[in-house]
């Protein structure tokens, strides 16, 4: 197929958005660095924008540009060769001439995932590595996102770079023993980089819809590649929580609660894509923290008002959850519902033997938890002062806001 200069370049546009991180995910193992690689890779594009124009489109766009990134990676590994020792340039990978056929395409992509997200690399920089390598993000798009310094964060992934070269940490998934634990780690990264897209934790904006954007499509990747009921779990709650974007905040970007939302604004096709995957998660009887969330968060889904929710399921889901993964956050969501089950009396005691024990102290959310329980039951003073140590901890403009209103209305 051959045509004109700018419907090529078209072509080639559309083939980059497409093809590019799957292209670079291959070039990375042919050639064993990920400078390396994508160096080749946009050396593969410049030579398809010259030679597609007069000789046509191949008929397999993304095996050709992975065969001429591989050739020229090869080549400048060997003229690097020339000018020093071997061993100081690299040696290629030895790979065969089908290494790179579409067969292969989903391990390397899952192989970078895995790499970006080693347990050996700074949390900070797992994530930071997975936006800028998997989802292939600019680091400028990413420290804008975290409220990052461009050269921190750039340093940040050279760092991550520099130790998967020097501790020569594979590129592969890891072996059936092994990837429990390692899945976990992704998993977190995919759920981190979703939750500052969902509820950034500072800011003029309660949400950032291109972070939470890229982790939904980390979790179709990731589901697609590796169909394990947790990984389901997690994309059904990213899912199930990404319904109520459009009801979360008011037109002036104020917050709005869950019991306070305009229900009709769900987007009723990702509440019903991500029930389905909680029931496929569930029916195999093997799943885990992210699936009983998202469990929680489908009920909610199918309240069709605020006074409809079957609170005595959530609470029996959070029981479960509890015992699963027994952290003070699972805690203050379980005495919230047992709040809604049983009244504010029963929730603030659970609420005042979670800050009791020296938990969560330093986290928001659980004074203005505390402030609303005491608010309903009509305790003014406590609540004011429960909502005043929220607001000191808080870095969220419209938590702030929101937090402010309260304390007017008392």
């Amino acid at each position: 197929m051959s045509g004109d200069a700018a419907g090529i370049e078209a072509v080639i546009d559309t083939i980059y958005r497409t093809e590019s991180r799957r292209i670079f995910a291959t070039l990375i193992r042919l050639l064993g660095d990920f400078d390396r690689a994508e160096e080749a890779m946009h050396e593969a594009f410049r030579i398809a924008l010259e030679r597609w124009a007069t000789e046509g489109v191949p008929e397999n766009p993304r095996t050709w540009l992975v065969s001429v990134g591989r050739f020229k990676g090869i080549d400048h590994l060997r003229k690097l060769a020339r000018l020093r020792p071997l061993e100081d340039a690299g040696e290629p990978p030895v790979e065969s001439e089908t290494a790179w056929e579409d067969d292969s395409v989903g391990d390397d992509r899952l192989r970078l995932i895995f790499t970006c997200c080693h347990p050996s690399l700074p949390p900070d920089a797992q994530i930071a590595l997975t936006l800028r390598e998997v989802c292939g993000l600019t680091t400028e798009e990413i420290a804008h996102a975290f409220l990052t310094p461009a050269p921190t964060l750039a340093q940040r992934i050279v760092r991550a770079k520099t130790k998967i070269r020097d501790a020569k940490i594979p590129y592969q998934v890891p072996p059936a023993e092994e990837l429990p634990s390692r899945l976990d780690v992704v998993l977190r990264v995919i759920y981190l980089v979703f939750n500052e897209g969902y509820a950034a934790s500072s800011g003029e904006s309660l949400t950032r819809v291109d972070l939470s954007t890229e982790a939904i499509r980390l979790g179709r990747l990731l589901v697609e590649l590796l169909p394990e009921p947790e990984v389901i779990g997690l994309l059904a709650l990213m899912l199930l929580h990404e319904s109520r974007r459009a009801a979360r905040t008011s037109s002036s970007g104020d917050l709005i609660l869950l019991d306070e939302q305009d229900r009709t604004k769900w987007d009723r096709a990702l509440i019903d894509e991500g029930a389905s995957l909680v029931e496929r998660s569930l029916r195999s009887r093997r799943f885990g923290p992210y699936t009983l969330q998202a469990a929680i968060a489908a009920v909610h889904a199918e309240a069709r008002v605020a006074a409809e929710t079957d609170w005595a399921q959530i609470v029996g889901l959070y029981d479960l959850l509890l015992r699963n993964d027994g952290s003070p956050v699972v805690e203050l969501n379980r005495a919230a519902a047992i709040a809604m089950r049983d009244g504010p009396a029963a929730g603030l005691t659970l609420i005042d033997a979670i800050l009791g024990r020296g938990e969560l102290v330093d986290y928001h959310l659980a004074y203005a938890a505390r402030a609303d329980l005491l608010r309903r039951l009509g305790n003014a003073a406590e609540a004011r002062a429960a909502y005043e140590r929220a607001l000191a901890l808080t870095k969220q403009e419209p938590e702030r806001r929101f937090l402010e209103r309260r304390l007017r209305e008392l």
